[in-house]
């Protein structure tokens, strides 16, 4: 019935004179509201989700059963957790899932397995070996339940059992696999086929990898395992990696995996962090910088504080193999000489270098006229001293030499940053 349609009410229908009489709505009629498409509603929950925490997510399950339907898969896509009951929980919350799962449903993989895209772990803390066992019992659990699964990060500290990769790459739908982050990486030997070798090999859609070694120096090791050289075996087959981008290798200056990566092809890398070892005669370190330069924009030596830290030297011809980078920072000790090929110069737009050292100007001071591009020189162990210290106090020591460096960069229209990114007022 339309809403302007007039009703009569007759009190009397069976009087001869029956009187009838008009019903006054006492509130306005109601405004029809369009219902908005589910697709639409998705995107306006996706904007939410972006936002840190969920909890306005959560909110929205008990308005109606359509959001409920759609906020669900958001909340299961993006899953983090800081301890490892919480973890158990949820694993076993799949679990049960899975097993009222059957084949003649039309859907291929149960709920809400199917729905976990990304699973960060990075903040839990490593308590003892007991905890590492649950924990990489669960995983091993876990991966055959998230078939859709994109992004892993983990906390170094766990190191992954074989069963553990060969559960998350021997699996359905390995190949959506997208970034591994925190893969703690122990050589197992001599051998090519390591677990992580055999899990690489099953994920050709990579795009971030990052590898987390052990962080023993080379000299504490045995003598005779320095000087051993790796060979390549006659059946070594190279990655395929081709959506490779970011990769980061930290700790690690001679193994297996390193030289599975130096020998096979990286068309997409673009951003390289790994730990130089430059003076160790079998480090692979160098010689990955110079195989895989070609294509980098962004180079960053690191090397982990820890106690006792151990710090090498970085290859001077790092300018020279990387002809297209744009960002570069370098590691203590910084090289006493950076070479660039006769009668060119380099694209290099920021540099960065743990604090200023006055035997690395002349280096810089050198290198300038050949680097019209750069734009920033950046301090990423030092911060500018807060408001209100005294002249004397902004002039010593390392204070007193990035500000002299400021002074004479900005000569030449390069600007000078702390570790916040931030200049001096």
């Amino acid at each position: 019935m339309s809403c302007t349609q007039s009703i009569l009410l007759r009190p009397r229908p069976y009087a001869q004179h029956a009187g009838s009489f008009f019903l006054v709505a006492l509130l306005p009629p109601p405004k029809i509201v369009p219902s908005l498409p589910s697709e639409l509603w998705l995107a306006i929950f996706e904007f939410v989700a972006i936002q840190p925490g969920l909890r306005q997510l959560w909110s929205l399950l008990t308005v109606c059963r359509q959001f409920k339907e759609i906020v669900l898969p958001l909340l299961y896509a993006r899953v983090a957790t800081s301890n490892t009951h919480t973890f158990e929980k949820f694993v076993a919350r799949l679990h049960f899932a899975d097993q009222r799962w059957d084949s003649i449903r039309r859907i291929p993989f149960s709920t809400p397995g199917r729905w976990v895209q990304i699973l960060n772990l990075s903040c839990i803390e490593y308590t003892g070996r007991t905890q590492a066992l649950v924990l990489d019992s669960l995983l091993v659990k876990l991966f055959a339940l998230v078939p859709f699964l994109a992004r892993l990060s983990m906390n170094p500290s766990f190191v992954l059992s074989r069963r553990a990769m060969e559960s998350l790459g021997q699996r359905a739908g390995a190949d959506n696999i997208r970034a591994l982050e925190g893969i703690s990486y122990t050589p197992s030997g001599p051998e090519m086929e390591e677990p992580l070798i055999q899990l690489l090999r099953c994920c050709p859609n990579l795009e971030e990898l990052e590898l987390i070694g052990r962080g023993l120096d080379p000299a504490e090791m045995d003598p005779a395992f320095q000087t051993a050289e790796l060979s390549v075996p006659d059946s070594f087959i190279p990655f395929a990696l081709p959506c490779l981008r970011t990769l980061t290798i930290i700790s690690v200056y001679s193994s297996t995996l390193l030289l599975s990566l130096l020998l096979s092809p990286l068309p997409a890398l673009q951003k390289l962090t790994i730990t130089p070892y430059d003076d160790v005669p079998t480090a692979l370190s160098s010689q990955f910088i110079a195989a895989h330069g070609a294509s980098l924009r962004s180079l960053l030596l690191f090397t982990p504080k820890s106690w006792p830290t151990r710090l090498h030297p970085s290859p001077h011809t790092v300018l020279c193999t990387s002809p297209t980078l744009r960002h570069l920072s370098l590691e203590r000790p910084l090289p006493s000489q950076l070479t660039i090929p006769a009668g060119t110069s380099h694209p290099l737009q920021i540099l960065s270098v743990p604090r200023p050292d006055p035997d690395f100007w002349t280096v810089l001071e050198r290198l300038l006229p050949r680097l019209p591009a750069l734009r920033a020189v950046r301090a990423r162990d030092v911060r500018w001293l807060r408001k209100g210290m005294g002249s004397s106090a902004q002039a010593a020591g390392v204070q007193g030499e990035l500000r002299e460096w400021r002074r004479r960069l900005l000569r030449r229209g390069i600007r000078v940053f702390d570790a916040e990114w931030n200049e001096c007022e």
